[in-house]
């Protein structure tokens, strides 16, 4: 079989400060239940500022300007310290401010739902105009800004939800319909996030890898959010908005959703449609979501820390015909939960791990680099939850051990080479396996590793439907170079083997 290959990816990140207060779950939920709350008073003395976030160790590793191996000489915490010379835009993708991404859900909202207040429409104009990415046609989409008068109106008589900017209001997002809460100005606040954010992730793909949007066939979104309305409240479809929004006129699509574990699973499938011959280029994307903004708030303000989520998480990665250069997705490789699997620990790490490796007769230390739940222990430690990739890493080197593939005093020495220490915000769906996927491909191209493994996992149980885990991994490997297993025959060879054979019948028909 000839395996599809990764062919490029992009990352991105947005400050979104404001949102953390009025859109973030934890703080809407706390507003409405205490409305007069400590932690609410507290917050804005717990913001960080733009030129804060982009300095970021962890995000400056996001968007590509810093390796995880870097990111690993920085001693934890690391939100009391700046990268120097740190850039807004990186290898892979970009951080962009609030306002202008405001201006962007503005771009890609075509049924005139986001109102702007006209000031700060020809303020986000003309930095938008400067951003390298968006094109005029892009651009000419921000329309004319309304009187302020006018949003205060649809936020306080027909429940609009007000868009703020540093702590004022420049805008709404009003409701879709007035009767369905599929449609309500929430949810299309949300949606509207999803779909900005997912464009500026494709956007990247396109730009920094040299891809003709004309070439993409196919798109997957893979975020957590659903829209539809009341006769079909996660019908999407997501994906097809981005593909028209970044010009992908010969794209179709559809939404993948499970969770985190939803990009891995897009991954596969993805790499199956290609293989397949279904479509010969895929992208996955994803855009972030507001309601993890400030999810572990309360537990930074507590520790006296800034509210490190203050960020949305974005991803793309475009998956393609087997060129003989990029890596290669090995989809016989493939570990999965499934309904028997089993929710301990060792079984689920078996599962995901153990199980695809000995498909292809490999140790576990003959994978380099695993990358697992990518979450940023800065975020996590602080609220209880520790440091999830390194635990991960015992986990599976501890099954090594069992195996007998790993000296128990070789441990923590697996730890750190096979391991990564964590970057992605904790966005769901954004830390799951797929941030190190750029690297990857980076680290294969230039041969420094040969196998990587992306594990995604997925809580299942949160929709009350079963109480199921999930999970699913997969195999990258450096392309050996053979574009096809059958032998690397070309086709004008095959033709002419088939042409002597059909002449070598004939002769024997005639003797």
């Amino acid at each position: 079989m000839s395996f599809s290959v990764i062919n490029g990816s992009s990352y991105v990140l947005v400050h979104t400060p404001d949102m953390i207060i009025h859109n973030g779950t934890t703080q809407t939920m706390e507003r409405h239940v205490n409305p007069d709350s400590e932690y609410l008073k507290k917050i804005p003395n717990h913001l960080r500022s733009y030129e804060d976030v982009v300095s970021y160790p962890a995000n400056q590793t996001y968007i590509g300007n810093m390796t995880p191996e870097k990111l690993g000489e920085y001693d934890l915490p690391w939100f009391d310290k700046k990268v120097e010379g740190a850039e807004r835009f990186g290898k892979f993708g970009e951080i962009m401010p609030q306002d202008e991404f405001i201006g962007l859900m503005k771009i890609v909202d075509v049924f005139d739902l986001v109102l702007l207040d006209n000031s700060f429409t020809d303020m986000v104009r003309e930095k938008l105009t400067n951003h390298p990415l968006m094109t005029d046609e892009l651009v000419n989409g921000l329309k004319a800004g309304e009187e302020i008068a006018t949003i205060e109106k649809e936020i306080n008589e027909n429940h609009a939800e007000a868009l703020y900017n540093d702590g004022k209001i420049v805008g709404c997002v009003k409701r879709a319909h007035d009767i369905d809460v599929n449609l309500n100005a929430h949810v299309i606040f949300e949606n509207l996030v999803v779909k900005a954010s997912g464009v500026l992730s494709m956007l990247n793909l396109l730009a920094k890898n040299d891809i003709n949007p004309e070439s993409i066939d196919y798109v997957i979104e893979c975020s957590e959010e659903a829209c539809g309305d009341m006769n079909q409240r996660g019908g999407g479809n997501f994906a097809k908005a981005i593909a028209e929004t970044t010009g992908c006129i010969n794209a179709t699509g559809s939404d993948t959703r499970g969770f985190c574990a939803a990009p891995t699973h897009s991954l596969i499938e993805a790499a199956a449609l290609v293989q397949a011959g279904v479509y010969e280029n895929v992208v996955i994307v994803a855009g972030g979501a507001t309601a993890k903004l400030g999810m572990n708030g309360k537990d930074h303000i507590k520790k006296e820390m800034p509210i490190l989520e203050d960020v949305l998480g974005g991803f793309a990665v475009l998956i393609s015909k087997n060129d003989g250069v990029n890596p290669v997705i090995r989809t016989d490789l493939v570990g999965r939960h499934t309904v028997g699997t089993g929710s301990s620990p060792q079984a689920v790490i078996t599962a995901l791990i153990t199980a695809p490796l000995d498909k292809g007769d490999l140790k576990i230390t003959d994978i380099d680099k695993y990358s697992v739940e990518m979450q940023n222990p800065d975020i996590t430690k602080p609220a209880g939850a520790g440091d999830v990739p390194t635990s991960n890493y015992k986990m599976i080197g501890a099954l090594g051990v069992k195996r007998q593939e790993l000296e128990r005093k070789e441990l923590m020495n697996f730890v750190t080479g096979h391991g990564m220490p964590g970057w992605a915000p904790t966005q769901g769906h954004i830390p799951s396996g797929v941030p190190y996927i750029g690297f990857a491909r980076e680290e294969m191209l230039a041969g420094n590793i040969n196998k990587a493994m992306i594990v995604g996992k997925g809580s299942l149980f949160l929709g009350r439907m079963t109480n199921l885990f999930d999970g699913v991994s997969v195999v990258i490997e450096k392309n050996n170079g053979v574009v096809d297993e059958v032998a690397g025959v070309s086709e004008e060879k095959i033709r002419g083997m088939v042409a002597e054979a059909m002449r070598d019948f004939a002769s024997h028909l005639l003797k």
